[in-house]
C-alpha cells in the first residue's frame, strides 16, 4: 500500500501541469466601455491584456407591446491555446442565438435522396382533419 502511495506521489510531482497554470486569470483590462439606457438597450466593449476583445449592443424591440424582445448583436475574438485566432459574431433575438465563425462546425450537405423526400413532403402535406368530421365518425 505504501508503494502505491509513493508511486502516486512521484507521478503527481513529475506530471506536466504547465498547461493548467497560466497568467490568463490575471490578464489586465486595457479598454472597457459600458452604456446602459433605462429603456433596456445597452452597448459594451472591452479588451484584455491577453488580446481578448468583445463587443455587443442590444436593443429592446416592440417595447410598447405585449411581446417585447431583446435583440443583441455582438462579436468576440481571442487566440486559442494552439495559437489559432478565433473570431465569432452573433445575433441573439426571438429567433434564437445565431453564431457565425470560421471555427464552428458546418453540417454536411443533405444527401440527394433525402432532399427529394423532403421536397415531396413539403409539396404534399398530409390532409388536415377537422374536429367536426372526427365527431361524426365517432358518434
Amino acid at each position: 500500500m505504501k508503494l502505491i502511495v509513493f508511486i502516486a506521489l512521484v507521478a503527481a510531482g513529475s506530471a506536466d501541469v504547465s498547461h493548467l497554470v497560466s497568467d490568463e486569470h490575471s490578464a489586465p483590462i486595457v479598454r472597457s466601455n459600458y452604456d446602459i439606457s433605462p429603456e433596456g438597450s445597452f452597448q459594451y466593449e472591452y479588451e484584455t491584456g491577453n488580446h481578448i476583445v468583445a463587443q455587443a449592443q442590444g436593443v429592446v424591440k416592440n417595447s410598447n407591446s405585449d411581446n417585447p424582445a431583446l435583440e443583441v448583436q455582438g462579436a468576440y475574438s481571442y487566440t486559442s491555446p494552439d495559437g489559432t485566432p478565433v473570431q465569432l459574431s452573433y445575433v441573439a433575438n426571438e429567433d434564437g442565438y445565431q453564431p457565425q465563425g470560421s471555427h464552428l462546425p458546418v453540417a454536411p450537405p443533405v444527401p440527394a435522396a433525402i432532399q427529394r423526400s423532403l421536397d415531396y413532403i413539403a409539396a404534399h402535406p398530409p390532409p388536415v382533419e377537422h374536429p367536426q368530421h372526427i365527431a361524426a365518425l365517432v358518434g
